[in-house]
């Protein structure tokens, strides 16, 4: 391909809109552009790199025995409601209807589409296990569509799901899948790990997410800094902190004027943090939900919503409050009527005694409260956002925190979808079944801003060769010198025969902006032809993930010695 007719506009200056480093690169490198908000064109470099991760995922998912279908994206209303799914996944979910008044989606997923697809064909336990998958776009309409392709609502997506005849069979499809995603992120040169996860709206109750690690990542997780543990931050299980034991003591109502925050009561109090209780209350669809932790604790959302059994929160409005008898600022657990609202205590408050917490009216705070005598929660449960220096909970030793951007995961399903939805075998016996089945997708194009969010310098972007658009750029010095330029194109084409993928710069540009411009798009090997070097017999090459510059002779086997070393990279 010559430079001069690949469509990739290069940008000089950085997109207002671009957050983090790789939305910058892939902007201004002229991989993609916004057509509308969480939605984006993919250029030919992008369509290149995007083909070369497809082809990775392809070849790891057949060589565990997947098969590769494709299914409609439009998706009718009818599979949905059967798995109980149509009113409950949420504002994500594109509806539409059709001219008969038909209601359709566009799928966000296609476990529905999968397990009617599998239910009307599969009849007998000789048929299973069975793996099937797809590389698709997917549509989900993001409240806040942000970082490029890490949060779009237009994305390509593999979705693979597998049947198995029972948990056991499960087990080994899903041990499978999580070897042949490590396997995908490791050929595509990601640092990432693999982390416990929470199956959010897929459903089931086994997942791990793979997580590439990354400073701007838009999650956190936090890493056992001993043992091989490590999960999101909103999966992360912890133990239960118990206090010393102590005499209880009345409990008392103090005024606490103008003291709405923890560090406030505390100080007015004279307690330490550890003998407070804060709350935060969210409005649910069930109404509203009150949770109480540790004062020097935070709430975990998305263990809230587990616990309550709902589909999402938002923060409560102060009118909410007072209908249900408390005030902002004031909250506690105390004498809350349980019809009016939800109470979830965290497990580590059911441990604690004589502790100070909001007395549901403004200005005034209750003390030395203890659990069972002074109230008795709707849920006990681990309702907490873990922390750097908390136990790991395998072992025991500190967590650390780090953040990434969300590249695959693999759940277990289970019967979530076959039994509500018919899809049955019939075993050895005779006896008909649930299927039992898993579920593992790769976001494609988030894979592809996560390596280039990793590997990337202040001048560009660096990728790695296994997924670079093309291997080789040979750059000639100067197009009106004939014999330097000649020589360029003869090496070029030598590249192409040798099955190196190679561009060559044949823009009248100066030497400058073709360097610049090279090391904007991140090609692995730059080779560069001029007079001076054609008069010393060499070529200039430059590895540019590390800037390591090398001579190679013209009179020697260059076309060898270039491809040696690609294969190091």
């Amino acid at each position: 391909m010559k430079v001069s007719q690949l469509y990739a506009p290069t940008l000089r200056e950085v997109p207002a809109e671009a957050e983090i480093i790789s939305h910058q690169m892939l902007m201004r490198a002229g991989f993609i552009r916004k057509t509308a908000g969480g939605m984006y064109t993919y250029l030919p470099l992008a369509q290149r790199v995007m083909k070369k991760i497809e082809n990775i995922v392809r070849e790891e998912m057949d060589a565990k025995g997947a098969q590769e279908i494709l299914m409609p994206i439009t998706q009718p209303a009818e599979l949905w409601q059967e798995s109980g799914r149509w009113g409950a996944y949420g504002a994500e979910m594109w509806r539409l209807k059709d001219r008969h008044g038909r209601e359709f989606c566009l799928g966000p997923t296609h476990e529905e589409v999968v397990t009617a697809l599998v239910r009307d064909e599969v009849r007998s336990y000789r048929q299973l296990p069975l793996m099937l998958y797809q590389i698709q776009n997917k549509y989900r309409d993001e409240r806040r569509p942000r970082f490029g392709l890490i949060r779009s609502r237009e994305f390509v997506m593999k979705d693979c799901y597998s049947f198995d005849r029972d948990e056991a069979g499960l087990d080994v499809s899903y041990n499978a899948m999580y070897d042949a995603y490590s396997r995908v992120f490791d050929r595509c040169g990601l640092n990432y790990r693999p982390v416990e996860a929470d199956s959010g709206a897929i459903g089931g109750s086994g997942s791990h997410e793979f997580m590439a690690l990354a400073e701007t990542g838009e999650a956190e997780l936090v890493y056992c800094t001993k043992c091989d543990y490590a999960a999101d931050v909103e999966k992360a299980e912890l133990h239960v902190i118990k206090a010393e034991p102590e005499v209880a003591l009345p409990k008392e109502e103090v005024s606490t004027p103008d003291c709405k925050t923890i560090e406030d009561v505390c100080k007015y109090l004279r307690l330490p943090v550890e003998k407070s209780v804060k709350a935060v209350a969210f409005h649910s669809e069930k109404g509203l939900i009150l949770c109480f932790v540790r004062g020097d604790h935070e709430v975990n959302e998305i263990k809230v919503v587990n616990t309550a059994g709902v589909l999402e929160v938002a923060m409560a409005e102060e009118a909410e409050l007072a209908a249900a008898g408390t005030a902002g600022g004031y909250m506690g657990p105390c004498g809350i009527d349980h019809k009016k609202a939800i109470v979830i205590v965290d497990s580590t408050v059911m441990e604690m005694h004589n502790f100070c917490c909001g007395a549901n009216k403004a200005g005034y705070h209750f003390v030395n409260v203890n659990p069972g005598r002074d109230f008795t929660p709707t849920y006990v449960a681990d309702i907490r956002l873990i922390q750097a220096g908390d136990p790991c909970p395998h072992c025991g030793a500190p967590v650390a925190h780090a953040r990434g951007t969300e590249v695959g995961q693999v759940f277990k399903l289970f019967t979530k979808y076959s039994a509500p939805m018919g899809a049955r075998f019939l075993d050895e016996e005779g006896k008909e079944k649930p299927i039992v089945m898993g579920c593992y997708g790769i976001g494609v194009g988030r894979t592809m801003q996560a390596v280039a969010e990793q590997y990337n310098d202040k001048d560009g972007m660096m990728w790695p060769r296994a997924v670079a658009p093309y291997e080789v750029i040979v750059l000639p010095m100067n197009t009106k010198d004939e014999k330097s330029t000649a020589k360029a194109f003869e090496i070029y084409d030598e590249l192409l025969k040798a099955g190196i993928e190679t561009v060559i710069d044949d823009r009248n540009e100066r030497a400058g902006v073709k360097f610049k411009d090279a090391d904007l798009i991140g090609y692995p090997l730059r080779v560069v032809c001029g007079p001076k070097g054609l008069e010393k017999n060499q070529l200039e090459i430059k590895i540019r993930r590390i800037g390591e510059v090398k001579m190679l002779s013209l009179e020697g086997d260059y076309i060898g010695e270039i491809k040696e070393i690609l294969a190091k990279l």
